[in-house]
């Protein structure tokens, strides 16, 4: 098999195989589920202060709402995963998006901030669950040759939810007769027409075979995990990144996480397959996505901050000021997906998006408070086209490259270590932004005025300051957020050599199912 330039039929149909009808309704079953799990993680964006007043919380408690649902979604990943190598993806994709309506349920009618950072933790497994295998059903549905000419629909549904989220989540809030806690019991009726869609329109053969889940090393993993993701987003507020705590937490993750090595090294069925990392394209492009989350996430994270903070915008317009880095972002995939589709080549893009994520880091590096909109949309277009090309098509290599009974396995692996790489890159740099907050504010202003521009994880009211203390501050978030990306741009060079190692092969003309049925009757020793 040759990766031909000749254009592909229409999704084929063979014994076994979902029509392409069949495909499109069961995708709009996970497009929903899909929009629900990104929503729930940015509606509540704008509904944080007005939630924290209503339940009396603290700071602490306003950082860990978002935190809490990070942890749980992050650490779970790789179990629902494994469980989608073993059991039925219809029914685990059903039971994840229940677990997310309970969860967004008890949020809802929380009468405290405990109940309401317990729903949060449910609400994560939920969304890990969503996240993780709506990839892997599409893997199972779709050949790889034509998976690229869908990955652009995940694009849109990202975008929209991203960008949709704060702005629903402010409606909610103003809105008398609706208020904070619609923000979590808006994705309710969303999740209960994902599950009835999915139950009318997704049909997948269960392959059946005798395993059962490492519990133990599930247990260690999320342990390890959730420890090192306190400690980033605790160290360098809560206490000193160079402390006690700092290395009671790192050594004790990190223990945690080579017991779970251990484990996963002796058991018959681990929830990570140390094995796929023999393939040096899953090894290659696991590091990619760890980067790549890094510099992505731990960058533009602080983006909505910046537009406010130094630009002076207000938080809808800075939600409508990252729009041309999604649409960046949506054309990138798109067309790079219906290209690989065509011509069955892969690599290029990667290496393509990872050289223009590069490049998109850098003049982002030069941003400042006099930056004008026109400029700053078109370094972020550049940004997001980069990302495009790079992030959906890391999945797809992997997925292409390993057994169809490791394609979960394969999926949740990528997409747990790009989720870790984002929220250990957001807590690091976010410590970074604070510091040279504070530093900046102290030459300028003197020691008593750097805890006010930076020193707290509260963004300082920019409508109390005198005209002088605002320029400055305008001025010190512009700089620290601009040698953010500065920090990124080698992280994001990284990436491009990572993927530059990658070797390409010709995509699969099957689909996961097919695949899985084909070894399942013939066994085959798969070499990577």
């Amino acid at each position: 098999m040759t990766a031909s330039a000749v254009p592909v039929e229409p999704l084929k149909v063979g014994p076994g195989r979902m029509s392409q009808r069949e495909v499109l309704q069961a995708l709009s079953g996970l497009m929903v589920g899909l929009f629900v799990a990104i929503l729930a993680s940015t509606v509540v964006a704008n509904a944080l202060p007005r939630i924290i007043a209503d339940l009396n919380g603290s700071q602490t408690v306003y950082t860990w709402i978002v935190t809490t649902e990070l942890l749980a979604m992050t650490a779970t990943v790789p179990l629902w995963g494994k469980m989608a190598d073993l059991y039925s993806k219809k029914l685990l994709i059903q039971l994840s998006l229940g677990l997310f309506v309970l969860g967004s349920l008890i949020a809802g009618l929380t009468p405290n901030v405990e109940i309401l950072l317990v729903s949060r933790v449910v609400q994560g497994i939920g969304a890990g669950g969503m996240t993780a295998l709506a990839m892997i059903v599409m893997a199972a549905m779709i050949p790889p040759r034509e998976l690229g000419r869908y990955a652009g629909i995940f694009g849109a549904v990202f975008g929209v939810g991203t960008i949709a989220g704060p702005l629903i989540g402010g409606v909610l809030v103003d809105t008398s007769w609706l208020g904070w806690r619609w923000c979590f019991l808006i994705g309710v009726p969303f999740s209960i027409v994902s599950i009835a869609l999915l139950q009318r329109t997704l049909h997948l053969p269960v392959v059946r075979r005798k395993a059962k889940i490492d519990w133990w090393g599930a247990a260690l993993i999320t342990a390890g995990v959730s420890t090192l993701l306190v400690w980033s987003s605790l160290a360098g507020h809560r206490f000193a990144w160079a402390s006690g705590w700092t290395a009671l937490m790192v050594v004790g993750g990190l223990v945690l996480l080579a017991l779970a090595v251990w484990v996963e090294s002796k058991v018959a069925e681990p929830i990570i397959p140390l094995k796929i990392f023999r393939s040096r394209t899953v090894t290659l492009t696991t590091v990619a996505s760890v980067l790549v989350g890094v510099a992505l996430f731990g960058g533009t994270v602080f983006l909505s901050q910046y537009f406010q903070t130094s630009l002076g915008k207000s938080p809808t317009v800075a939600g409508l000021m990252s729009l041309p880095m999604i649409l960046g972002l949506l054309v990138s995939s798109t067309v790079a997906g219906q290209l690989i589709t065509k011509f069955g080549r892969w690599k290029i893009y990667l290496v393509a998006g990872a050289a223009v994520m590069t490049v998109g880091m850098l003049l982002l590096s030069t941003i400042d408070a006099e930056t004008g909109v026109p400029l700053l949309s078109l370094y972020m277009v550049v940004l997001g086209t980069g990302v495009g090309m790079l992030m959906q098509n890391l999945v797809l290599a992997a997925q292409n490259d390993v057994p169809a009974h490791e394609l979960g396995a394969a999926t949740s692996v990528l997409t747990f270590f790009r989720s870790m790489g984002g929220a250990i890159g957001v807590s690091a740099l976010g410590a970074v932004l604070a510091n040279r907050v504070t530093g900046l504010m102290t030459e300028q202003l003197g020691p008593a005025a750097g805890a006010a521009g930076g020193g707290t994880t509260e963004v300082p009211d920019l409508s109390a300051l005198p005209a002088p203390v605002l320029a400055v501050v305008r001025d010190a978030y512009a700089t620290a957020t601009s040698e953010l990306f500065l920090i990124g741009a080698p992280i994001a060079f990284l990436a491009l050599v990572a993927v530059v190692f990658i070797r390409e092969k010709p995509l699969h003309e099957v689909s996961g199912d097919e695949r899985a049925q084909q070894e399942a009757s013939s066994p085959v020793t798969f070499v990577h």
